[in-house]
C-alpha cells in the first residue's frame, strides 16, 4: 500500500465541475475517452462534482493537492477544442486554495494578450504553473510564437509543463516531439520546463533530456504506471529520481487504480515520496 501520509500532490488533475467536465465532453477528448479508452462516460457532465465532493476523494486517497489547469487546446482548423476559462479555474480553486492550485492555459493565438492574463493570474490568483497543449495550434513546442509565454514563465519564477508524445487526438503529434525540448531548456535555462505523458512512444527521448539539463523534468501523467516503459520505471528508481513528478490527467487515471499500480512497482519508500510528494512540492514551490 502506498504509505502517503496525505501527502501525495497530482501535478495535472483536469477539472472536475459539471460546468468544466462539459467542456470535454463536447469535443473530441469525449471522442478519445469512449473509442480508446472504453470510456464512454469519462466526461459525463454528470460525473461532475463540487469542490468540496472532490476533496473528500482528495482525503479518502491521501492527496495533499491537486493542479487544475485552465486548459487550452486548440483545433488546427483555427477553432477551439476545449477552452477552460482561467475565471472558472480561479474561482474553483479559491475554495480550497491550501488544496487546489491553478496553472494558466496558454494559447499562441492570443500573443501579448495571452501572457498579460498568464501573469495575472499567477500574481494576482496564485496560479503555480502554466500549461500547454500543443497538438491544436499547428505549432511546434519550440516554436518563436511560445517564447513569449517561456519568458515570462521564467520571470514570474513558475514552470511550464506541456504534453509531449503522441497526441491521441486527430492531430499531428509531431508538433509535442519530446526532442524539440532540447531547444526550450538550451534557450530558457532559469525556465523549469515538465515534459508530461511520459513522452511515449518517444519517452528515451524525453528521459536523455531530463538527465542532461536541470531545468527539465519528466511528468509521469496520464499514463497508467501498469503502462510505464522500463525505461521511465527504471529511470524514477535511480538517476531520475530527482526528476520526475506524478500527475493522473484526472479523470482519465482515477486513485484507486493508480495508486495500487504505484504500490505494485515495489519502489523504495524514499523513492515513491519523491516521486509522489516531494519533487513536485520543491519544483513547484508549494
Amino acid at each position: 500500500m502506498v504509505e502517503s501520509d496525505g501527502k501525495i500532490i497530482d501535478v495535472w488533475c483536469n477539472i472536475f465541475t459539471t460546468e468544466g467536465t462539459r467542456l470535454y465532453y463536447e469535443s473530441q477528448a469525449q471522442e478519445v475517452a469512449a473509442q480508446i479508452f472504453g470510456k464512454h462516460d469519462m466526461y459525463a457532465p454528470e460525473r461532475g462534482m463540487s469542490a468540496d465532493e472532490f476533496v473528500s476523494i482528495m482525503d479518502e486517497h491521501g492527496i495533499d493537492q491537486v493542479f487544475i489547469p485552465a486548459l487550452k487546446f486548440g483545433n488546427p482548423d483555427g477553432g477551439m477544442e476545449i477552452d477552460v476559462p482561467h475565471e472558472m479555474v480561479a474561482d474553483l480553486v479559491a475554495e480550497h486554495p491550501d488544496r487546489l492550485k491553478g496553472m494558466a492555459g496558454i494559447n499562441p493565438r492570443e500573443g501579448m494578450t495571452g501572457v498579460a492574463r498568464l501573469e495575472e493570474y499567477v500574481e494576482e490568483h496564485g496560479f503555480v504553473a502554466a500549461l500547454l497543449e500543443p497538438y491544436g495550434w499547428d505549432r511546434p513546442i519550440n516554436h518563436r510564437q511560445y517564447y513569449p509565454f517561456y519568458a515570462k514563465c521564467a520571470e514570474l519564477g513558475v514552470p511550464v509543463m506541456m504534453q509531449v508524445g503522441h497526441s491521441a487526438m486527430k492531430m499531428p503529434s509531431k508538433m509535442g516531439k519530446p526532442l524539440l525540448l532540447d531547444d526550450i531548456a538550451l534557450d530558457f535555462p532559469e525556465l523549469d520546463i515538465i515534459g508530461g505523458h511520459t513522452g511515449w512512444p518517444w519517452s528515451k527521448e524525453l528521459e536523455a533530456l531530463v538527465w542532461k539539463h536541470d531545468n527539465l523534468y519528466l511528468g509521469a501523467t496520464a499514463h497508467a504506471p501498469k503502462y510505464w516503459e522500463d525505461n521511465i520505471t527504471q529511470f524514477i528508481r535511480t538517476r531520475g529520481q530527482d526528476k520526475v513528478v506524478f500527475g493522473t490527467d484526472y479523470p482519465v487515471l482515477e486513485y484507486p487504480d493508480t495508486l495500487e499500480q504505484i504500490d505494485g512497482l515495489g519502489l523504495d519508500p524514499a523513492v515513491e515520496r519523491k516521486l509522489l510528494y516531494e519533487n513536485a512540492r520543491d519544483l513547484f514551490g508549494v
